[in-house]
């Protein structure tokens, strides 16, 4: 089979962490297989429905069917809610004649793993985080071609790959693009500087400790950039936005490899996809884990942090005397900081999805 005649379904929505991998399965299969024809599946009110547009990947839609944890009314509804997604995912499959499925987890795979299952089509399974989620522990069970972002998740048939990102991340020098990248963030050239973010949403207990540190920040010659998260904008004791020499706030930034090449520190929540990214361009890292959930984050961040390239803080001891205490002789510290930064390279990986573009075309010719 050509790349001309290929077709591949590739299945995963929900959150950024699902979809940002999947665009770079879909941009490595593009140029690893010219021609091939790629179609993405999701649900109709997910962040795919935005994303994968505008990555210029047509996208269709199948009812999303969350699995109850508890005994429920839902639960009994479930047998039926997900033998029609499995209809919807079978009828999608066989208008794109589909040769491959590829899926990254979250609800809309469980569907189409059993769809594709039922025909014959390969399934090839990307897993982002240590912990893995339902729909790929079931994925496991319907093939041999599995992959996992981390090399302590624990499913069958695994083979560690790293975690699919986009180009502009894992080609990214920070040495050279630094100065433009300070330039085009606002930042000085030459101080210290740390740059906060809490991912897409914001992170409130985050915001609360950097804003009552904003002061021993500046006294120490840090400069801060803080992404504060859409919407949630810190407010300094006027009422208007928190302003203090050396810190500059922004809700969003459009591009985290120029985060990347500005900052010394990187202060962030440890989804899969950002302590992947660190590692993959050895930024030094402080990891401030959800505390909420399964505990996946600190489990993603365990192996960096176990390696030197990252610390790691919980929620409820991240506060502005951690910051004085610990943070700051961290970004004012180069020697440090170039000794983690070089840890957290020898545990990178830059190339994942031009690996799982190849399991995509291995699974097809086997």
């Amino acid at each position: 089979m050509t790349s001309q005649n290929l077709s591949i379904v590739l299945a995963g929505g929900g959150t950024a962490g699902h979809i940002s991998p999947l665009l770079a399965i879909a941009a490595a299969l593009r140029a690893a297989a010219p021609g091939a024809r790629l179609l993405a599946v999701g649900t109709p009110a997910g962040m795919e429905t935005r994303l994968v547009p505008a990555a210029g990947l047509e996208l269709a839609t199948i009812d999303r069917v969350p699995f109850p944890r508890k005994p429920s009314v839902d639960l009994l509804k479930l047998p039926a809610r997900l033998a029609g997604a499995v209809r919807q995912s079978g009828r999608i499959l066989d208008d794109a004649s589909a040769d491959v499925l590829v899926g990254v987890g979250g609800y809309v795979c469980t569907p189409l793993y059993l769809a594709a299952r039922r025909r014959g089509i390969p399934i090839v399974i990307h897993e982002a985080n240590t912990r893995p989620g339902l729909a790929n522990r079931v994925g496991s069970f319907l093939t041999r071609h599995v992959a996992t972002a981390f090399d302590t998740t624990r499913l069958r048939h695994a083979r560690h790959v790293g975690m699919p990102m986009r180009t502009e991340i894992s080609s990214l020098d920070r040495d050279a693009a630094r100065a433009a990248a300070r330039e085009a963030l606002g930042l000085d050239h030459t101080s210290p500087t740390l740059i906060v973010t809490g991912g897409s949403s914001g992170a409130q207990s985050i915001n609360r400790a950097v804003a009552a540190s904003v002061q021993d920040l500046g006294a120490a010659g840090i400069q801060t950039l803080h992404i504060t998260g859409r919407g949630k904008t810190v407010l300094g004791p006027d009422g208007g936005p928190l302003a203090a020499p050396g810190y500059r706030q922004v809700e969003y930034v459009d591009g985290m490899e120029r985060v990347y090449a500005a900052a010394d520190v990187l202060l962030a929540r440890s989804g899969a996809a950002t302590v992947c990214e660190v590692a993959a361009v050895g930024v030094p890292a402080v990891f401030v884990p959800l505390p909420i959930g399964n505990g996946e984050q600190a489990l993603n961040a365990a192996g960096l942090v176990n390696a030197g390239g990252a610390l790691l803080v919980q929620d409820k001891d991240f506060t502005a005397q951690w910051v004085a205490g610990q943070l700051i002789p961290l970004v004012t510290d180069p020697g440090r900081l170039a000794t983690m930064a070089a840890s957290s390279r020898r545990l990178g990986i830059r190339n994942a999805d031009q690996r799982m573009a190849d399991l995509v075309l291995e699974a097809v010719s086997a």
